[in-house]
C-alpha cells in the first residue's frame, strides 16, 4: 500500500512528466528527421569509408529472415563483421590492382551449390553447361538478380584467392631458418644454477599502485586497448513461490488422495469427484489434474527421481506413493505395472570389410577374411570371456573400443535389427555373432533392466498472484528508494543482495548470469543514461531486475580493475626480481646459493627447443644464456619467467653437421601455413574503425 500511496502522491508529476516525454519524442522525431538528430545516416566507417545504414539494416534483416532463432543483435554483429572485413580486404586488393576476369567469376559461381549443382544449369550427361546457364539468366529476370547478386560475392572470393596465393608465395622459408630449426632440436647444453624463486617472497612485500598498472598499459597500448563499456551492478529479486505457495499446491496434491465434492454450475447438484485411487479412468485423470502430461513409457529405475527411485520402482500396481518432490514440481505417482527387459546393456566387437561405412577400420579385408576373424575372435571369447575388453580395445572397427566395446544401456530397436534381436533375445551373459550392414559383431550381453509404469500427477509450484504482486510493489518500492538513497544501503535494508557488478559492451548481448537481456544493455548506452541511473526492468521467468549504472568507462585503455589480475603478477614479479638480484652476490654459485638460502641445481642436455627446467616450467631467457656461456662461465642474474636465475654453462653439445635441412625447412613451412589467416586481425589492428551500431537501437 505504501508503494501505491507514493505512486497517487505523485499522480500530478507524473502527468508533467508524461506529457514532457511525449513533447520531446515529437520533437525528437522531427529533428531526426530533418538531419538535426543523429550525426550520421551511417552504421559506421572504415579508414574514413562509411558503412550506409540502409544497406546494413537490408542484410542484418536477410539473416533473420534466413536463420531461424538468430537475435536482432547477433544478426548485426555477423554482417558488422563482415562489412569491416570486406571493406579492410577491398582496399587492400585496389592498393595491389586485382583484377579478376570473367572466366574466373564463372569457376567460383560454378561452386556455388544453386549453380553448378542446378539440374536447370546441366547438361543430358549432368555436367555444367555454360550456354544454357546464360540463357537462363536473360530469360528469367529473378535468376539474373539471383546471379548478380552472387556475383559480387563471387568477385570478391577470387580477388581473395588471388590475395592468399600471393601471401603463401610472398612467404619464404630458408635453407638458413631450416638449419636453426635443426639446431635448435638437436644441440644440447647441461649447466649448474641457482634460483631465487619469485614465490619465495610474498606478495604483501610489494605493493603495486594503479599508476603503475596505468604505466604498464600504455607502454603496452594495443594489448590493452578496450571499447568504451558499461559496469552495471543490480539487485534480482526473483518472481519465486512463497512458503505459503507451496504449502497451498502440496494441500491440492493431497486432495488428490481422498476426492472431493464440488458444485456443477451446469446441472445445479453438487459433484462427487474420484480419488487419484478410485479414478476408473487414469489417463483421464492425469489429464484433468497435472500439469505435465501422461507418459505411457515404461521407466528404468535409474531413469527415475533420485530421491525417490527405490520407492517409485518397487511400487505395486495400482499402488501410490506421494506426494513427493520432482524439481519444481509436486507429485503423486501411481504404478501401472512392470515390464521385463526395457533396457539392454551390451559391448561388442565390430570387424567390418570393405564397402561397409564405417570410417575406423584398422585394417582392409573382404567379407569372407572379415567373417572368417570374427569367428576366430568369438572362439577366442568363448574359451576365456575375459579376454572380451582386450580384444575390443585391439580388434574392434568401431569408435567403442576405447570404452573395450561398451555401448552403455539402450532401449528397444534402437539398434539394427540383427543386433537388437539378438542382444532383447538373449540371457545376460550370453555371447554371439551377428552380421549386419556395418560388417559383423561379436556381442555380449552385459545387463538388462525392468522397468515401471507411472500414471503421475505433477502439479507445478509457481509464484502465485497475490505473491507476484508483492514482489512487483517490492521491486517497485526499491527502485524508488534507491533512486533517492545509497543503493546497497537501500539494498541492505530491504534484505536484498546487490550482485557483482557485470561490465557490457554496446553490442553485447549476455549479461553475466542472467544470460541474454539486451534491453539492460541499451538503456545502459542510452544518451540520457549516465553514472548512478537505476532502472527496473521485467525479466521473463527469472523476476525483476533493478539495475544501476556503476561505471561508465569510455574507449581507451581498459579499466584497471579489469587487468589488475593480469598485470599486477607481472610487475610483483619485477619488483620481487630487484629484491632476489640484490641477494644475488657472489663469485661462485654456491655463493649464491648460500646468500639466496637456496641450493645448486643440475640441468642435463637441454635445447631450445624445449627450454623447460625440471620442477620449474618453461624459462626460454635461462636456457638460452646458458647456451650462450663458454663452459665454466658464470652468468650475470637472468630474469626469467618464474624467478632469478644464475647458470654456470658445464658443457655444449654441438650437434652434428647436415648438409640437408630440407625436412626442417617443411617444419618450418608447415607451422607458416596458416599465416594468410593472420593477416584480416593485423588490418583490424590498424585500421581506424568507427562503430555507430548503438545508435541504431540493435
Amino acid at each position: 500500500m505504501a508503494v501505491l500511496q507514493k505512486i497517487r502522491q505523485r499522480s500530478a508529476l507524473l502527468i508533467v512528466v508524461i506529457g514532457f516525454c511525449l513533447f520531446a519524442f515529437i520533437a525528437g522525431d522531427v529533428f531526426t528527421k530533418g538531419n538535426f538528430g543523429k550525426s550520421s545516416n551511417d552504421v559506421g566507417s572504415v579508414n574514413g569509408k562509411d558503412i550506409p545504414f540502409e544497406d546494413f539494416r537490408l542484410k542484418v534483416s536477410n539473416i533473420e529472415k534466413s536463420q531461424q532463432g538468430v537475435t536482432p543483435t547477433a544478426a548485426a554483429n555477423r554482417v558488422w563483421d563482415q562489412e569491416v572485413s570486406i571493406a579492410l580486404l577491398t582496399s587492400e586488393f585496389d592498393k595491389l590492382g586485382l583484377r579478376v576476369g570473367a572466366k574466373h567469376i564463372m569457376e567460383i559461381l560454378k561452386s556455388d551449390q544453386n549453380i553448378g549443382n542446378n539440374p536447370m544449369f546441366q547438361n543430358s550427361s549432368g555436367a555444367f553447361d555454360e550456354a544454357k546457364f546464360k540463357e537462363a539468366i536473360k530469360t528469367n529476370p529473378q535468376i539474373a538478380q539471383y546471379v548478380k547478386d552472387r556475383e559480387k560475392d563471387a568477385e570478391l572470393n577470387a580477388k581473395y584467392q588471388m590475395y592468399a596465393s600471393m601471401i603463401k608465395a610472398g612467404t619464404y622459408t630458408t635453407e638458413s631458418e631450416g638449419k636453426l630449426k635443426y639446431e635448435m632440436e638437436a644441440n644440447k647444453v647441461s649447466f649448474a644454477y641457482v634460483g631465487g624463486l619469485y614465490s619465495t617472497i610474498k606478495d604483501s612485500d610489494v605493493k603495486v599502485t594503479d599508476d603503475e598498472i596505468v604505466a604498464y598499459m600504455n607502454k603496452n597500448e594495443k594489448k590493452y586497448k578496450a571499447d568504451e563499456t558499461r559496469e552495471i551492478e543490480y539487485v534480482l529479486i526473483e518472481d519465486k513461490a512463497s512458503p505459503e505457495d507451496e504449502a497451498e499446491v502440496k494441500a491440492k496434491v493431497n486432495g488428490l488422495l481422498t476426492g472431493s465434492v464440488v458444485f456443477n454450475t451446469q446441472t445445479g447438484k453438487n459433484d462427487t469427484l474420484p480419488s487419484f485411487k478410485s479414478a476408473t479412468n487414469v489417463v483421464d485423470f492425469v489429464k484433468a489434474n497435472s500439469d505435465i502430461p501422461y507418459d505411457s513409457t515404461y521407466v528404468a529405475k535409474n531413469d527415475l527421481p533420485a530421491v525417490d527411485a527405490d520407492k517409485l520402482y518397487n511400487l505395486a500396481p495400482g499402488e501410490i506413493y506421494g506426494p513427493y518432490m520432482n524439481g519444481k514440481y509436486y507429485c503423486l505417482s501411481k504404478s501401472m505395472g512392470r515390464k521385463v527387459g526395457v533396457n539392454a546393456k551390451a559391448s561388442h566387437i565390430l570387424i567390418s570389410y570393405e564397402g561397409t561405412q564405417v570410417p575406423n577400420k584398422k585394417e582392409k579385408r573382404t567379407k569372407e577374411e572379415a567373417k572368417a576373424k570374427a569367428e576366430s575372435i568369438l572362439a577366442q571369447v568363448n574359451a576365456n570371456p575375459d579376454s572380451f575388453l582386450m580384444l575390443a580395445f585391439t580388434a574392434s572397427d568401431d569408435s567403442s573400443s576405447q570404452q573395450g566395446g561398451d555401448l552403455g544401456y539402450f532401449e528397444p530397436n534402437r539398434m539394427v535389427k540383427p543386433f537388437n534381436d539378438f542382444v532383447f533375445g538373449s540371457p545376460i551373459g550370453k555371447v554371439g555373432l551377428v552380421e549386419t550392414q556395418f560388417g559383423f559383431h561379436i556381442i555380449k550381453v552385459t545387463d538388462k533392466q525392468d522397468g515401471i509404469r507411472l500414471a503421475t500427477v505433477a502439479q507445478k509450484i509457481e509464484a502465485s498472484e497475490t505473491t507476484s504482486n508483492k514482489i512487483f510493489e517490492q521491486s517497485t518500492q526499491f527502485e524508488m528508494d534507491a533512486n533517492e538513497k545509497d543503493f546497497a544501503k537501500t539494498a541492505t535494508a530491504m534484505k536484498l543482495n546487490v550482485a557483482p557488478p557485470v561490465t557490457v559492451k554496446a553490442m553485447d548481448e549476455s549479461f553475466g548470469p542472467l544470460g541474454n537481456q539486451r534491453n539492460i544493455v541499451i538503456w545502459a548506452f542510452e544518451d540520457g543514461t549516465k553514472v548512478g541511473a537505476i532502472k527496473r526492468f521485467e525479466v521473463a521467468n527469472l523476476g525483476n531486475v533493478i539495475a544501476k549504472v556503476k561505471k561508465i568507462n569510455p574507449e581507451g585503455l581498459m579499466a584497471v580493475d579489469l587487468v589488475r589480475s593480469y598485470v599486477e603478477p607481472i610487475l610483483k614479479n619485477k619488483k620481487k626480481a630487484e629484491l632476489i638480484k640484490a641477494k644475488m652476490a657472489g663469485t661462485s654459485l654456491e655463493a649464491i646459493a648460500k646468500a639466496t638460502g637456496s641450493t645448486v641445481q643440475q640441468a642435463t642436455d637441454i635445447t631450445m627447443e624445449n627450454p623447460v627446467l625440471n620442477g620449474v616450467g618453461q624459462e626460454p631467457k635461462v636456457i638460452g644464456n646458458a647456451f650462450a656461456l663458454t663452459a665454466g662461465k658464470l652468468s650475470a642474474p637472468i630474469e626469467g619467467n618464474t624467478g632469478v636465475y644464475v647458470v654456470k654453462n658445464i658443457n655444449t653439445q654441438k650437434a652434428p653437421v647436415l648438409k640437408d635441412h630440407t625436412a626442417y625447412v617443411a617444419k618450418l613451412k608447415a607451422q607458416s601455413a596458416g599465416d594468410v589467416n593472420r593477416v584480416l586481425p593485423a588490418l583490424k589492428d590498424k585500421a581506424e574503425i568507427k562503430d555507430n551500431r548503438k545508435d541504431f537501437n540493435y
